[in-house]
């Protein structure tokens, strides 16, 4: 989780398929298709040969997270980060949101929550930054430089 919780953080982005794997954006069975002219095809036949497979998704079992404990573990890791300089006060209110979500929220350690669950930790947390003027300026700058914006 330290890994996610890092490349998150730190606002990490890829800029091939692989770069994008090594990070955990992608799975070892995810394609890559290197022909941006392609992409749509490719995309079609992958949902049509799973169609002729008869795949059915699996069954939704839970997500065992780490709740409370877990956030105090990266909670820490985010008060060294800005005790040392390293983030920004922004920076430390957005990974505090960030571990929030990852951890599954303010639950028990290994409760089993829904991946429904972690979606509306992820709106609501993506929803109260989104009204804050450093979250637009960092969007804008993101869209029109291509890389994070630190303020």
């Amino acid at each position: 989780m330290n890994k996610a919780f890092e490349t998150i953080a730190m606002a990490k982005v890829s800029t091939s398929g692989e770069e994008a794997r090594s990070l955990g954006f992608l799975r070892k069975t995810d394609g890559i298709t290197m022909n941006r002219d392609a992409l749509l095809f490719d995309g079609k036949q992958g949902v049509l040969a799973l169609e002729k497979l008869n795949y059915t998704p699996p069954r939704e079992k839970g997500i065992r997270v780490v709740g409370k404990d877990g956030q105090g573990v990266l909670k820490l890791i985010i008060y060294s980060m800005k005790q040392s300089s390293w983030i920004s006060t922004y920076d430390e209110k957005i990974a505090r949101n960030l571990a929030r979500v990852l951890c599954g929220g303010d639950v028990p350690a290994n409760t089993r929550v829904t991946e429904q669950t972690l979606l509306d930790l992820e709106r609501e947390a993506f929803l109260s930054l989104l009204g804050e003027p450093n979250t637009q300026e960092r969007m804008q700058h993101m869209l029109l430089k291509g890389k994070p914006l630190r303020n």
